[in-house]
């Protein structure tokens, strides 16, 4: 499942001063809340965009209605 999540479609944009890094959702709704549960635990982890000091933040994106 995380290598799925890694091969998705994701997109970056500035929010707040900080780049939120957004997973389209995965084929199921269980399989994109599991991905959700793993964006919640890096968040924890205050990762740095790489050669910088913002504080990345990642997330799933909501499925388009």
């Amino acid at each position: 499942m995380i290598q799925t999540a890694l091969r998705s479609a994701a997109t970056i944009e500035p929010i707040n001063k900080e780049p939120r890094v957004s997973i389209a959702p995965l084929s199921s709704p269980h399989r994109s809340k599991a991905i959700a549960a793993v964006c919640e635990e890096l968040n924890k982890t205050s990762t740095r965009f790489p050669g910088t000091k913002l504080r990345l933040h990642f997330a799933v994106a909501q499925p388009a209605i």
